[in-house]
């Protein structure tokens, strides 16, 4: 949804008058020169009119997009370091884009938005991401990035929302993650389908995630502190880890949670019926752990005619009870993606 918004916001390409910045020139053309294919980028030259082809504001590029292109090769080093006025970068579904994250992206000091996704950029997330003090949105999902993730992002002064799945990520989560600097709204951390390991640190039980996902990584302990009846969070997934905590002691967001994923992990106890006041909720798993007890009933689902069938708690120690008869396709088993396709 914030996608949109964006592009709301930020004044469309219009033609005009006065000639390209040269700055802007250059990193327009630096980018296009990146390529072996470059030619195909045709109208980039160093007489085009920028603004009309990008979002301009007082004549500067603020907005450099580009997707789904078949451009091949690593953007060089320096090829954002004329875009000192950007606001938005986003680069989609390249899939022949490789080499690193450029360096010069730290001169995107006026940046609110930073989107480099499905493509095949590797190296680690870099650490001079720091710099950029107005960032609220970096999606760098989808890619080949590996290493640690960096202790500095939460801390940057407006970011709400971080997302670096689907990469090669390694190590475990800094407790900075547990001080996002922004009051204004719920933060988003998506980290899904990485490498990451450990505990989760204490920190965590501080914030108000409206979503947290910390699925297929390898992370252990207690993940507890991310449950409590005063968090509004809609998404919360930390399935396929090795996660031990009990169950019975969780309070739940009565009033936001719409989906709720703690599969294939090791969490024990009951599940108490406080969960059915969830009336929000509409993904439920919570098959593949060591849970006891009776399934709860009575559930008060604002978007579901039936509460949840067997396949929501199958493959856990002894949980016993009715529950509703499976259907041919059961929104317990449909993708997180499915539910919340603006993950923003």
């Amino acid at each position: 949804m914030l996608v949109l918004l964006f592009l709301i916001l930020l004044p469309s390409g219009v033609s005009s008058s006065e000639p390209c910045h040269p700055d802007d020139i250059y990193s327009i053309l630096a980018f296009k020169n990146s390529f072996s294919n470059g030619d195909i980028l045709r109208s980039w030259s160093s007489n085009m009119d920028c603004c009309y082809i990008f979002g301009c504001e007082n004549n500067r590029v603020i907005d450099f997009t580009i997707t789904n292109s078949e451009l091949s090769g690593s953007i060089k080093p320096d090829a954002f370091a004329g875009f000192t006025y950007l606001q938005r970068l986003r680069i989609h579904k390249l899939p022949f884009l490789v080499g690193e994250i450029p360096r010069s992206i730290e001169n995107l000091t006026h940046l609110t938005y930073l989107e480099i996704n499905w493509t095949n950029v590797t190296g680690h997330v870099p650490n001079n991401l720091s710099k950029l003090k107005n960032l609220m949105i970096l999606d760098f999902s989808f890619n080949k990035l590996y290493g640690f993730v960096p202790p500095s992002l939460p801390l940057l002064p407006s970011i709400f929302a971080i997302s670096l799945d689907r990469n090669q990520l390694t190590g475990s989560l800094p407790e900075s993650y547990g001080h996002f600097s922004t009051t204004l709204n719920l933060p988003v951390l998506i980290l899904s389908h990485n490498k990451l390991s450990g505990k989760l640190p204490i920190s965590l039980g501080t914030m108000n995630f409206s979503r947290i996902d910390l699925s297929r990584n390898n992370f252990s302990g207690d993940a507890s502190m991310l449950f409590g009846e005063d968090k509004g969070g809609q998404l919360l997934d930390i399935s396929r880890n090795n996660f031990e905590f009990d169950f019975s002691k969780v309070g739940f967001m009565n009033e936001d949670l719409v989906a709720l994923d703690i599969s294939h992990n090791k969490i024990y106890g009951k599940i108490l019926s406080k969960i059915t006041e969830a009336f929000m909720l509409q993904q439920l798993n919570m098959s593949y752990n060591r849970l006891c007890g009776e399934i709860p009933k009575g559930w008060k689902l604002k978007y579901r005619q039936e509460g949840f069938d067997n396949s929501s708690f199958s493959h856990n120690r002894c949980l016993c009870g009715a529950t509703t008869r499976k259907k041919s396709i059961d929104i317990a088993f449909w993708p997180m993606s499915m539910l919340f396709l603006n993950r923003y």
